[in-house]
């Protein structure tokens, strides 16, 4: 079995139950396999639910990884995720600038900690794995993860000196773009995924480990099992009824996607430089760059749209639409909570926080010293 934690900022408490949870049924830790997120730069810059400062958490996610390479040595200990920084606004040349420059700063710090024998870096840099966004540009998007995939090879065997390739492979899973899905004409969503999944499939010298695809009305609310079926048979209709997974890389030798790349990796190693200068991706958190940058992308993409220089099929062109049978009735077209779920949840979380263990506070206080 396989299982993937989403969590970040208690990757260590969260990686230690499921441990117990192993242990008492008598499994063989070394076995377990699985991956928790536990990438903190994103959780500052992208989602804000981080707990301790930089410095501390970088501690944390180093030691959780020193761990699990010498007693887990099957588990991913981290996921970087460039995900949430395209969801946040970034270019494509920043979603690789951060989270190359956060993998280095990970890798840096384990190296340092010492508590990892240079000849173990190579099972580090092996269980590295990233969490990768597809925008609808589908182009641009390919050239990224080709782009990806070349600056990850250079870096670990430059910088780290990882000779094996089966380590310095990039290894990525990805969920395309949620931030471009539009609730005016959501049917038109269903195309968005499909060009925003070939820009992770039909090169195959960058072709996603896993992918993930949203719903078509994810942007009106929950999907039923229903949508979150379509988007499965999307992925079925591609690899079992096209004839992609036939053929080598399709883009080997093109002019135009090597010109696109090359592109792609100069400006990234560019940034990747500046943040170096920095003092690296902690410092470029601390001092508010990284995240300053991120804002400004996207209001500059904001600003495209609401001035019709970026068009939105269905938002700020092409508005006028027929009728839309799927959403005529909203109260089926989408899953809705019920209310006595929520409060029945509510009470229940009330009537533990009522019950649960409070240590006494009756020990003697010591007494205050006083200094003049």
């Amino acid at each position: 079995m396989n299982t993937s934690m989403t969590i970040n900022a208690t990757a260590m408490w969260l990686l230690a139950l499921y441990q117990v949870v192993a242990e008492e049924q008598g499994a063989d830790v070394t076995k377990l396999q699985g991956t928790t997120q536990n990438d903190i730069v994103k959780e500052y810059l992208s989602r804000g639910t981080h707990v301790f400062p930089p410095g501390p958490s970088l501690r944390l996610t180093t030691d959780m990884i020193a761990y699990t390479v010498s007693h887990m040595p099957k588990w991913n200990p981290i996921n970087i995720c460039s995900y949430h920084l395209q969801e946040a606004g970034a270019t494509p040349v920043q979603e690789i600038a951060y989270a190359m420059s956060t993998a280095i700063a990970v890798l840096d710090a384990v190296r340092d900690s010492g508590q990892v024998p240079q000849e173990r870096m190579g099972d580090v840099v092996g269980r590295i794995s990233f969490f990768v966004n597809a925008g609808v540009r589908f182009i641009e998007e390919m050239c990224k993860m080709r782009a990806f995939g070349r600056i990850w090879d250079q870096v670990t065997r430059e910088r780290y000196g990882i000779e094996n390739p089966k380590h310095r492979r990039f290894r990525y899973g990805v969920q395309v773009n949620s931030l471009g899905l539009t609730e005016a004409q959501p049917e038109n969503n269903v195309q968005r995924i499909v060009l925003e999944m070939l820009a992770v499939t039909l090169s195959k010298d960058a072709r996603a480990r896993a992918v993930q695809l949203p719903a078509w009305n994810e942007a009106l609310g929950l999907p039923r099992p229903w949508d979150q079926q379509w988007s499965l048979r999307i992925q079925q209709v591609l690899a079992y009824e096209s004839d992609l997974l036939e053929y080598d890389d399709i883009f080997e030798g093109s002019k135009v996607i090597e010109a696109k790349v090359g592109e792609l990796v100069e400006a990234a190693l560019a940034e990747m430089r500046r943040i170096e200068e920095m003092g690296g991706a902690m410092a470029a958190v601390e001092s508010g760059y990284l995240k300053s940058q991120l804002v400004a992308s996207h209001a500059e993409r904001r600003a495209r749209i609401e001035s019709g220089e970026e068009k939105i099929v269905g938002v700020n062109a092409f508005e006028s639409t027929e009728p839309n049978p799927l959403t005529a009735d909203l109260d089926t077209a989408i899953q809705t909570v019920d209310p006595a779920v929520e409060a029945r949840v509510i009470a229940a979380l009330q009537h533990w926080r009522d019950t649960r263990y409070q240590p006494p506070f009756n020990h003697p206080r010591p007494a205050r010293r006083w200094s003049g």
